[in-house]
């Protein structure tokens, strides 16, 4: 376990993000609440399975009158059940929930890719596929270990699905948007001219990400990561001119209002 765990990564756009490395403690805590609403879903599924695999097995059995073939086929259809289950919990919440499972928001820890973005469909897959060797017993160690050791608190999963686990603190970003009043007004301008629904979470947040943190950059850095910034998501938009009265600033204060307000429906 490293006690200096904070790092920061630099996006494309030469955004700077910090994180907070989540220790082997936080990852434990919300296993201990996952697990429990993982068994609970586990149970409600052999409960339902118990009762339709009774009627499928009356079904096939006299379909087919070879009880022992109907049973070992129903027996590895629950196994795959089962095991999608188990899969499936953590994928379909990391990727829904942007890298948080139950346990992980209570813990407040989240999952991120290697550049910081969130974690999709095939980062979480890979994860929960290696979850078995990470977690359980004896074979646990091996994860545990991994976490103490290596540089950015990784275990086997997140090595090979490119991921790091990082302390949420949303609650606590750095500063505030400061929105202009002339961004107000070009917010309503473009969300009748321009499809900012085209901006994928990714694009939003590095947008969020340079308005929160432009002040505290070098001038000529700012300027140029704004410039680049705006050139990126006018084509994301597909809109063509920048208007002359309108800062690449102002714009990008707009797109976040935009973007926040058709989120918000």
């Amino acid at each position: 376990m490293h006690i200096l765990n904070r790092f920061s990564l630099r996006t494309p756009e030469s955004v700077e993000l910090e994180f907070t490395l989540a220790g082997i403690g936080n990852r434990a805590l919300a296993l201990c609440i996952d697990y429990p609403l993982w068994l609970l879903i586990m149970t409600v599924g052999i409960f339902l399975w118990s009762f339709v695999s009774e009627q499928l097995i009356r079904l096939l059995v006299e379909w087919s009158g070879d009880a022992d073939s109907v049973d070992l086929w129903l027996g590895a259809i629950a196994l795959l059940i089962f095991f999608s289950i188990y899969v499936g919990y953590f994928v379909w919440f990391e990727t829904l929930w942007q890298g948080q499972t139950p346990g992980k928001r209570i813990a407040k820890i989240r999952v991120i890719r290697n550049d910081g973005r969130p974690v999709g469909l095939a980062q979480s897959t890979l994860r929960a596929l290696l979850r078995p060797i990470d977690d359980f017993p004896f074979l646990g160690i091996i994860g545990g270990a991994l976490i103490f050791i290596t540089a950015r608190e990784k275990r086997l999963g997140d090595f090979m699905a490119g991921t790091l686990v990082v302390v949420d603190e949303q609650s606590v970003k750095t500063s505030a948007v400061e929105v202009s009043e002339q961004a107000s007004a070009v917010a309503s301008i473009l969300s009748q001219s321009a499809d900012v629904s085209r901006l994928l979470p990714d694009d939003f947040a590095i947008v969020r990400d340079y308005l929160q943190r432009r002040h505290g950059m070098v001038a000529d850095a700012q300027r140029a990561v704004c410039v680049r910034l705006t050139q990126e998501v006018r084509e994301r938009i597909q809109m063509a001119e920048l208007p002359d009265s309108i800062s690449p600033d102002v714009f990008l204060e707009a797109v976040y209002l935009v973007y926040q307000n058709q989120s918000s429906f």
